[in-house]
C-alpha cells in the first residue's frame, strides 16, 4: 500500500500544472547586465563596476534558483512571477486588472469576490512594486551612510560606517537582482496571459498552438540564438514617466500583454524554428524591453531615495544630506 500511495503521489506531481518559469538563466542574465551597463552617470559609480554588473546578472536568476525549497516557500512565491490576463484584460475571466488595487490585500479581496485568489491569478505587479520600493529604501541608506562616513571624526563610529557602506552596496546589488528578475518576467508575454504555455482550453478560431511552447521559447531558443549585444543595441531611450511606480508597472505589463497574440502568430508561422529571424527579432525586442525598464526603474528608485526615511528613530534622507541631522544613532540603533 505504501508503494502504491507513493506511486500515485509521484504521478500526480508529474501531471500537475507547473507554473512556468520566465526567461531562462541566459535571458535573465542578459536583462540584468544590459540594464546595469546602461545606467546613467549620475547614479553611484559602484553600480557600473564590471563585477557589480556581473553580480546583478547572476542575482537576476535567484528567484528561479530558489524554487523547490519547500511547499510553503514555493506556494507563496511562485505566483509572484506571473499575471493571468485574458484578451479583455480580466484576471482568469474574473475582475479587471485595472485599476490595480493599492495593496495585495485589496487585490485579494477583489479576486475572492469572483471565486479566485492571487495564487491562481498571479501577483507579478506587486512583486515589481515591492522590489522597487525596497531599492529606493536601500539607496536611501546608502546616501546617508556615505554622507556620514565622509564626515565622521570619531574613529570607532567611522569604522562602523565604512563597514556598513560596504554592506549597503552588497544589499543594493541583491535588491536590483530581485527587481531585475520580476521586471524581466514582465517583459515575457507568456507571463501576463492565461495562454502562458500554449493556447489552452479557450476558444481558438485561429488555431494557435496548444503545445507547451513556453520553455522552448524563453530557454532553449534564447540560449541558442540571442546575443547580449543585440539586446543592448535594441534598448529604448530612457523614459521618465513622472508617475508613481504603481502606474509605471501597470503601463509596462499592459504593454507586454499586447505581444501575446503576435507571439502566437509568430510561432504559428514557424518563427521558433532554430535561428529563424522572426523569433530572434521577437525575443531580442522583448529582452531589450525588460532591460530598458529595469534601467529606468533603477533610476526611478535612486531619485525616490532622496525623499525616504531611514533608521530608527527615523530620519529623513534630505535632512541628513542638508546637515540638519546627525544620523549615526538612527543608523547604528539606540535600542
Amino acid at each position: 500500500m505504501i508503494r502504491t500511495a507513493a506511486l500515485a503521489s509521484a504521478l500526480l506531481l508529474a501531471f500537475a500544472p507547473v507554473q512556468a518559469l520566465a526567461w531562462g538563466a541566459m535571458g535573465h542574465r542578459i536583462v540584468g547586465e544590459a540594464a546595469m551597463r546602461a545606467l546613467p552617470g549620475d547614479l553611484p559609480a559602484f553600480l557600473r563596476n564590471p563585477q557589480a554588473v556581473r553580480d546583478v546578472g547572476e542575482l537576476s536568476r535567484e528567484p528561479d534558483r530558489s524554487k523547490g525549497s519547500g511547499r510553503i516557500h514555493d506556494h507563496n512565491r511562485n505566483p509572484g512571477h506571473s499575471l493571468d490576463l485574458d484578451e479583455e484584460g480580466k484576471l482568469l475571466g474574473g475582475p479587471s486588472f485595472l485599476p490595480l488595487p493599492s495593496t495585495r490585500a485589496d487585490y485579494e479581496k477583489a479576486l475572492q469576490a469572483a471565486g479566485l485568489d492571487s495564487w491562481k491569478a498571479g501577483y507579478l505587479p506587486y512583486s515589481i512594486i515591492d522590489q522597487h520600493q525596497q531599492l529606493a529604501k536601500d539607496f536611501g541608506y546608502w546616501r546617508v551612510v556615505k554622507y556620514a562616513a565622509g564626515r565622521e571624526r570619531n574613529k570607532v563610529r567611522k569604522a562602523w560606517l565604512v563597514r556598513d557602506l560596504a554592506r549597503r552596496e552588497t544589499q543594493i546589488l541583491a535588491t536590483i537582482g530581485q527587481l531585475s528578475h520580476f521586471v524581466g518576467d514582465g517583459s515575457q508575454p507568456l507571463h501576463v496571459t492565461v495562454h502562458y504555455n500554449g493556447w489552452g482550453e479557450y476558444p481558438n478560431p485561429q488555431g494557435y498552438s496548444t503545445a507547451k511552447v513556453h520553455g522552448p521559447f524563453e530557454s532553449e531558443f534564447v540560449f541558442n540564438n540571442i546575443k547580449p549585444a543585440g539586446v543592448a543595441a535594441g534598448m529604448a531611450a530612457p523614459v521618465d514617466c513622472k508617475c508613481a511606480v504603481e502606474q509605471r508597472t501597470v503601463d509596462y505589463l499592459t504593454a507586454t500583454s499586447r505581444f501575446v497574440l503576435p507571439f502566437y502568430e509568430m510561432e504559428k508561422a514557424g518563427g521558433l524554428k532554430p535561428a529563424d529571424p522572426r523569433g530572434v527579432a521577437f525575443a531580442t525586442e522583448r529582452l531589450a524591453a525588460g532591460a530598458s525598464e529595469l534601467r529606468d526603474m533603477t533610476v526611478s528608485a535612486w531619485r525616490a531615495s532622496a525623499r525616504v526615511t531611514v533608521g530608527w528613530p527615523v530620519v529623513r534622507v534630505d535632512d541628513v544630506l542638508a546637515g540638519k541631522v546627525d544620523p549615526y544613532d538612527a543608523l547604528y540603533g539606540k535600542d
